[in-house]
Parts: structure tokens; sequence; C-alpha cells
């Protein structure tokens, strides 16, 4: 009796499991709209650390948090479908025009990335400064450590990764596994599921999703501006490190923010 018994719950356990998997839709088109936030007042500390002169940057500090708000908001978008993703910057978070730090890279919004993340290739038109780069190269390849955290974002369950890139910068990582795709904000991806919340801590600057829409996406939309210098990574590494050699302290920010 114990065994009919126990065959029995076996069998509506396996029925309700089956029933449940039945009725998990993976999302494989769509929109997901970001937005990011710079903790201004962090980051201009951090940057005024490279700084030699302390009365003056104390004073440009002081000014700015007198006019500005602690944190700086921009707002981009994110169109996939299946292996095609296109990363869109709708807004910069910069600062006024007459404040000192109102060029600072942090708050930019420099890239538009077209990922295939079949092929493992991106092109990134990046604006750096006045010029402007067409970036074609292999997707960026993380080292994501997956934890068991978890945090609900614009609806979806997602699950924690940790990694560095670029032998310094940390960065955390939300991903929902409902969206069965690998891509991610700017040029993150390479998790089993969107990436919808991303923050570099240390940086003061996250990215975290506000909406999914779950539609169709046409071929037109998964697009980014096509002018600019033909490069690939290592030859706008080069460019960069030539045209920062005399910034001093301030080059490795810079440096660190472009190619990220």
């Amino acid at each position: 009796m114990n065994v009919i018994k126990y065959l029995s719950l076996a069998s509506l356990f396996f029925l309700s499991f089956k029933s449940s998997s039945q009725n998990v839709r993976f999302v494989t088109q769509g929109t997901i709209e970001y937005e990011k936030r710079v903790n201004a007042y962090a980051l201009i500390k951090q940057q005024l650390k490279l700084w030699d002169d302390d009365s003056f940057s104390a004073s440009a500090f002081e000014s700015y948090q007198k006019n500005n708000p602690q944190f700086k908001v921009a707002k981009s978008k994110l169109v996939f479908s299946n292996q095609t993703t296109a990363f869109i910057p709708e807004e910069d978070a910069v600062a006024p025009s007459n404040s000192w730090f109102s060029n600072m890279i942090e708050f930019k919004q420099a890239n538009h990335v077209l990922s295939n993340l079949a092929t493992g290739t991106s092109k990134i038109a990046k604006k750096v400064y006045e010029e402007t780069y067409l970036v074609s190269d292999s997707i960026r390849k993380i080292n994501w450590k997956i934890t068991d955290e978890f945090r609900n974002i614009a609806g979806y369950n997602c699950r924690r990764a940790n990694a560095v890139v670029m032998d310094s910068v940390y960065v955390v990582a939300f991903y929902a596994e409902e969206i069965a795709v690998s891509g991610g904000p700017e040029s993150f991806s390479g998790l089993p599921g969107m990436i919808l919340g991303l923050a570099l801590p240390h940086d003061h600057v996250t990215w975290f999703a506000t909406s999914v829409t779950d539609t169709p996406v046409t071929d037109d939309k998964l697009k980014i501006p096509t002018k600019g210098k033909a490069v690939n990574n290592t030859q706008l590494y080069d460019i960069l490190k030539k045209a920062l050699k005399d910034w001093g302290k301030s080059a490795n920010q810079t440096f660190k923010w472009t190619m990220l």
C-alpha cells in the first residue's frame, strides 16, 4: 500500500512539474529600456585625487555640489532578436556646460553596440571626444562567476554573476534566464540569459532595466551608426595611448572608460 501511495505521489509531482515547465515562455525578441545612474559626487571625489591643486579642486567640487544633484541619470535601450542585439544610447548624463566637470567621459554614453552573438563579433560606433571610431572586433569574453543571489528587475527573476574585466574593473551583473539571449547593455554579455542589471561598484555607475517589451523586432531596428574611422580594438588602443601620453594621471581613467 505504501509503495502504491509513493508511486501515485511521484506521478502527481512529475505531471505538475511538466505542466509548469510547459507554461514557461522564453523571450527571444523585444526591447529593453535601461537607466544609467552615475554617482557624480563619488566619481568626482575619486577623480580629484588625481589633481595636484587641492584648493582649486575643493572649491570646484563645492560649487558643483551646490548646483547639481548627486546622481546623473541617462536613458538607453537594447533591441534584440534571437542572436543579434543593438545597444542604443538615447541621452547622456552630462553635467551642465558651465561646470568644470562637464567633459568627464564617465557621464557620457558614447557607444552604439551591434552584437552578433552567434558569430561572437561586434561593431561599436564609439565617440571619443570629437572623433568617432567604428570598432569591429570579437565580443569581449568575460569569465563570469555565477552566484546563488537573486534580484527582481523589471518583473524578471535575475541571478547574480561577478567578474573582473580589463584586469581591474569589478563587475556585478544580474541576468534573466527567461530572456534566452546572452546579451546585455554596452559590451557586456556571455551569461545564460539577458543582463538586466549591471554595476561597476568601484566606479560608481549602474545600468538597470526599467522595462522589457516582449514584441517582434524587425531588421531595420537592429542598426547603429556606420560613420567613423574603421579600426579594431588593438588599433584603437594604440591611438588612445598616443593621444593621452601627455595627460598625466587622468589618462588612465580616460583610457579605461573609452575601452570599456
